[in-house]
């Protein structure tokens, strides 16, 4: 029998998903909102499928294999009805998710992971629309997700250890290693470290400290990071880190993830990171 993922949003956290999954063996549904979208994110898996190949990572006839196995539409119910798993992989806003998990609540099969790609908002938040909290787990995929090796699960107050049991070993058959975070507080763990380091190097840059170039050496140099926070932040998207501390701010009130005011200009102003061509720096 087939194994059968849905993910809900075709944008690059939700195609890498689709891709990795779908190289993995899986049937795909990739769903979002527009034809438009699902075109980008189906032309986006293709891409990088095809350098995978040009590396000697795989033929041929397994780009054919992968890219056969995801299924586009814009149709949540068609997308999720027969979904062992299903990962919604929209942008971090709670109640966008939690609309999205209520529909979920309703259209999934019984016994389905409802999983969650937030990298801030509490699993708990967004489990407690559903009837079905022991259900709903965070997977935390990495961007780009076909690189990365890491995957965060983080359960909820209610995520059951079955669910925590399915979750992984999706992960795993991705190619991912799993980390679990056994209490949902915002942020989770890698969130709160790269929020947290990012936040102070921004600081130290708007003050005028030391240069982003040199801000993200001392990094790579003196602590063997491979990149550094303020390139981090650009690849990542300059909005999505905000977004992301500004979170675990309104949970904890702790100063040091409160958002800079030169992120929230650079976020006001559209300088985004490397999607759109300037952030910390240009592209």
């Amino acid at each position: 029998m087939s194994k059968k993922l849905a993910v809900i949003g075709a944008g690059l956290m939700g195609s890498g998903i689709a891709q990795v999954a779908a190289a993995a063996g899986y049937e795909v549904a990739l769903r979002d909102v527009t034809d438009a979208a699902l075109k980008r994110g189906a032309d986006g898996i293709r891409a990088s499928l095809e350098k995978f190949a040009s590396k000697g990572r795989y033929t041929a006839e397994e780009v054919e294999a992968a890219t056969a196995r995801v299924s586009t539409t814009t149709d949540l119910a068609e997308a999720v009805a027969d979904a062992d798993v299903i990962v919604e992989a929209v942008f971090e806003n709670a109640e966008v998710k939690q609309d999205i998990f209520r529909e979920l609540d309703k259209l999934a099969k019984p016994g389905a992971v409802l999983a969650t790609n937030t990298s801030a908002i509490p699993i708990t938040q967004i489990a407690a629309v559903t009837s079905r909290p022991q259900d709903v787990i965070g997977t935390h995929f990495f961007s780009p997700v076909p690189m990365m090796q890491l995957c965060e699960l983080v359960r909820g107050y209610k995520t059951s250890d079955e669910t925590l049991a399915k979750a992984r070993a999706f992960a795993e058959e991705t190619g991912k290693t799993c980390i679990v975070v056994n209490r949902d507080v915002a942020g989770f763990v890698t969130t709160r470290l790269i929020t947290a380091l990012v936040v102070e190097a921004v600081k130290l840059y708007e003050s005028g400290v030391a240069t982003a170039e040199d801000i993200d050496l001392a990094c790579k140099l003196g602590f063997g990071h491979t990149m550094g926070p303020l390139a981090t932040a650009d690849l990542t998207g300059v909005d999505i880190l905000r977004d992301a501390t500004r979170n675990i701010y309104t949970e904890t009130q702790d100063e040091k993830f409160s958002p800079p005011e030169l992120m929230n200009r650079m976020v006001t102003a559209g300088d985004l990171g490397r999607k759109s061509g300037k952030g910390f720096y240009s592209y």
